[in-house]
């Protein structure tokens, strides 16, 4: 997950950890929220975010009961939670963690620390989104043709026609030039030999086939 689409939920009665958290949420890219009770972030849908910080000790409801409830809610049931508190014993930890926190930060603590913490959790409940590369590429270095960032076999010939165009878009190659840069002198290809690979390479880049296009009488091309 990107963290400019990450949404934080602060929920702490003490307004300086609360608006300082926020604050530096910010800055390091997250859309952040507070709420000054468990009871008002009841109020806020939380199913909206993809992070609770949750403060244990509070006025009302504290934490672990906010917690509890929204772990019974289907809507809310996997919305990630982690703790701050500034009891720090085992018991309280342990009480923490069978509720189905993902961490628990017990306070003082760094602001650095909150955002590693965070990271972590977002990381291992939300992956980050890896940008699939669209369309057709061949790696010459890898001899990996891929295909909407998947691999696609092609045999060598293929490989090098299709890497030969796509290096130069928008050029047109006769049949004549591909037989004399694709085979070798030794070799007897015939025009048809260029059509039956050409044929052969649009249909395994589908849906990309048609940017090879052709010139009647002439040759072929890479063509977006």
């Amino acid at each position: 997950m990107d963290k400019r689409d990450a949404k934080i939920l602060v929920v702490d009665d003490e307004d300086g950890i609360r608006e300082g958290l926020c604050e530096y949420l910010s800055l390091e890219g997250y859309a952040a929220e507070g709420a000054r009770s468990a009871e008002e972030a009841l109020q806020m849908e939380c199913s909206r975010f993809d992070l609770l910080l949750l403060d244990v000790m509070m006025e009302g409801m504290d934490g672990f009961e906010l917690a509890r409830r929204l772990k019974q809610s289907a809507d809310t049931a996997s919305l990630p939670v982690i703790f701050l508190t500034a009891k720090d014993t085992d018991d309280d930890m342990v009480a923490g963690l069978r509720l189905g926190a993902d961490d628990y930060i017990a306070k003082p603590f760094s602001m650095k620390n909150v955002i590693a913490r965070i990271e972590a959790v977002l990381r291992r409940v939300k992956p980050l989104d890896v940008p699939q590369k669209a369309g057709v590429e061949c790696d010459r270095e890898s001899l990996r043709c891929r295909v909407d960032n998947r691999d696609v076999k092609l045999p060598r010939k293929e490989f090098e026609i299709l890497a030969l165009m796509l290096e130069h878009p928008g050029r047109i190659f006769s049949r004549e030039e591909l037989m004399e840069r694709i085979w070798p002198d030794d070799v007897v290809v015939t025009d048809r030999t260029v059509d039956v690979h050409i044929t052969r390479i649009r249909s395994k880049i589908s849906p990309y086939g048609k940017s090879i296009v052709s010139r009647s009488g002439y040759g072929y091309g890479w063509q977006e």
